[in-house]
């Protein structure tokens, strides 16, 4: 038999009644961004950066990785970009390794990030001096410029990983996460610091939001690529068009539980709030 299409509507209340469904706080517990909302608001800005670029493995170990460099730097990483130089920050971390990222990578970061505060006020004002036009598309090109600041002339391998460059089709999903974090209003979860306007925004592309992405029809891509996040975000854009990542959470966790598979399970598809707009169950 074949599918009828799914309404914008349809598929719009289903996502609702989701995002609705999300205990956001219980997922914040075992979220990186749980990390940087206990951190206090002055220190957020670059908690944020340093908890999604290390958002890569295991949750455990990620968060466990998060909470290594936070000590290091006194719980205060903001002061410590905006204080410390590099060597410094080097000594500091000259034990942390995360997977193929290791200390020296973190201080380089975070010792340009500093500058960029000293130069711009914050690293949501030197983001947004780069985007000259305000589309999706030139928050890309905002984006790969200002990462290119962050890793600096001749960058290590681990760093260039760090800190990816989105004009070379990477999904870069860490940084979109990032920007999630930073851009989108205060409602819990996201913390609302940067003067971009959300309608602007990515979705962030992993491995949970691809799969869910493919099972409700949002996209037929197969490769985690920008292509695809951009294809996925267009998506979520006919359904809010002044906020289409606002359901980016809800859809990672939703696949972080392990409750949305890859294929039909009857016991999960049957009490899952999406099954009626995805293309396994229907």
């Amino acid at each position: 038999m074949r599918r009828l299409p799914v309404s914008n509507d349809d598929m719009r209340g289903k996502l609702d009644a989701l995002v609705a469904s999300t205990d956001a706080a219980a997922r914040l517990d075992n979220d990186p961004l749980g990390l940087v909302r206990a951190l206090p608001s002055s220190q957020r800005e670059v908690g944020g950066l340093i908890a999604a670029t290390l958002a890569f493995g295991n949750v455990v170990a990620i968060r466990r990785s998060i909470v290594r460099v936070f000590d290091a730097l006194d719980g205060a990483p903001a002061t410590a970009a905006d204080t410390l130089s590099e060597p410094e920050l080097r000594r500091r971390l000259r034990t942390f390794v995360h997977r193929v990222y290791r200390g020296e990578h973190v201080a380089r970061m975070l010792a340009r990030a500093g500058k960029l505060r000293a130069e711009h006020g914050t690293l949501g004002h030197a983001l947004a001096v780069r985007l000259e036009t305000p589309t999706t598309e030139g928050l890309v090109d905002a984006l790969a410029s200002w990462s290119e600041a962050l890793r600096g002339p001749s960058p290590a391998r681990g760093l260039a990983h760090l800190l990816p460059d989105p004009a070379k089709g990477s999904a870069s999903k860490r940084l979109f996460l990032y920007l999630r974090w930073m851009v989108r209003a205060d409602d819990g979860v996201d913390l609302g610091l940067w003067p971009i306007a959300p309608r602007l925004l990515v979705i962030p592309v992993d491995t949970h939001v691809h799969r869910i992405a493919k099972n409700l029809g949002l996209t037929r891509r197969n490769d985690a690529s920008l292509r695809t996040a951009l294809e996925i975000t267009a998506a979520l854009r006919r359904l809010d068009p002044e906020d289409p990542v606002r359901y980016d959470f809800a859809l990672c966790h939703l696949g972080v539980s392990r409750e949305c598979p890859s294929r039909r399970v009857e016991e999960k598809c049957a009490r899952c709030v999406v099954r009626s707009v995805c293309t396994r169950w229907r």
